[in-house]
């Protein structure tokens, strides 16, 4: 998930704008996808941020993500995903397993999401880090063990959000640089687009979610 294998490996997905550490750099802007990369520090992989606007409140975002049955429906090579532990609303674990061509295993991994909102900017962010001790391990899949993501969900009005997405992982073991290329080129755009037909869903737009509130 070039490392945006990363992407579709972890859902499960920050902006970490404030961060020195990241030196972005735009290398794909394509559909009203903008995509960048960033060296990391120690580490062949680069870290991938997603940036995309939605026609959608920010209820409706969050009930689209956290939304753990449809995920196989629009992030890209996802085989699998199941709840593993309802903490609060707004705070769960959650397993899900990316299939991946041979020659390469499929990725897992257990990720802890939790929800928070701004009460004065209203900004909306999801935190994804793995929890890789959670569920045991299972033979012929590598466990994703080192992982940072997060969404940021911007308001821009009523009706439209900014959405910005960061990965940073090691996803384990050897990929090959062909599968690494073909992510890249498909992944966060299939992905980010699909997106946008999950958001015009009847249930998503008649969605509640207690815990945000709207612009």
């Amino acid at each position: 998930m070039f490392n945006k294998l990363i992407f579709f490996i972890l859902l499960i997905t920050t902006s970490f704008t404030a961060s020195a550490q990241y030196n972005w750099a735009l290398k794909s802007d394509k559909d009203g996808i903008k995509i960048y990369t960033s060296p990391v520090v120690n580490s062949k992989l680069k870290a991938l941020r997603i940036e995309c606007n939605y026609q959608s409140t920010l209820t409706q975002m969050v009930a689209a993500l956290l939304d753990l049955k449809t995920r196989t429906e629009w992030i890209y090579h996802t085989k699998s995903i199941r709840l593993v532990k309802q903490v609060s609303p707004s705070e769960l674990f959650y397993y899900s397993e990316i299939n991946l061509p041979w020659p390469a295993q499929n990725r897992d991994f257990v990720a802890h999401l939790i929800t928070t909102q701004d009460e004065n900017t209203k900004v909306v962010t999801m935190d994804g880090p793995v929890a890789p001790t959670m569920v045991p391990e299972k033979d012929g899949i590598v466990r994703v063990k080192n992982s940072i993501s997060k969404w940021l969900i911007f308001p821009l009005n009523k009706n439209e959000v900014k959405v910005e997405y960061t990965i940073q992982l090691d996803p384990g073991g050897a990929i090959p640089a062909w599968l690494t290329n073909m992510f890249a080129s498909e992944g966060p755009t299939q992905s980010f687009k699909a997106l946008r037909l999950q958001l015009k869903k009847p249930e998503y737009r008649s969605a509640s979610v207690p815990f945000i509130k709207n612009y």
